[in-house]
């Protein structure tokens, strides 16, 4: 079966050829972990160092997303390196289960609901992308983009 999906709105024309890499795996506990540092070797291997820290922190919430909601038994990670930006997407099969925006402030101590938050407020820009097969919806994408001095904040330790 053929899948299509879009990654993130195009504003424009990347001169540069994108570089794109994925993983898939198991969702369990463990993945964010992995995929962690999946992500910070391609940001290695793309010279991109200076979003490392937010692509990890972001990519963390997104993948404990769909190990905790989405209950599918794989999850892949997929990051685009484009000239002047990073696209990272992490996609399940669960067409029925999509992420939500949290209304309000959550409870003191509730330590749930505030990953999507913290990742719109670290990318340049994020969403969910539908994953379509033809006609019918076949899964999601979480997205986050990242440009070194453009958009979000940086968070050190």
């Amino acid at each position: 079966m053929a899948t299509a999906s879009l990654l993130a709105p195009r504003t424009g024309i990347d001169p540069h050829p994108a570089e794109r890499y994925e993983f898939t795996a198991p969702a369990t506990a463990t993945t964010a972990r992995v995929a962690r540092e999946f992500v910070t070797a391609v940001l290695v291997a793309a010279e991109r160092r200076l979003l490392i820290e937010n692509a990890r922190i972001c990519v963390s919430d997104t993948v404990a997303n769909v190990v905790q909601h989405a209950r599918v038994p794989v999850l892949s990670v997929e990051v685009t390196v484009h000239g002047d930006r990073v696209v990272v997407a992490v996609r399940d099969d669960d067409p029925v289960r999509r992420p939500y925006r949290r209304q309000g402030q959550a409870p003191a101590g509730d330590e749930r609901g505030r990953g999507l938050a913290l990742v719109r407020d670290l990318a340049s820009a994020s969403g969910v992308t539908l994953v379509w097969d033809e006609l019918s919806v076949v899964g999601k994408q979480v997205w986050f983009e990242l440009r070194e001095g453009g958009g979000g904040v940086t968070l050190t330790a």
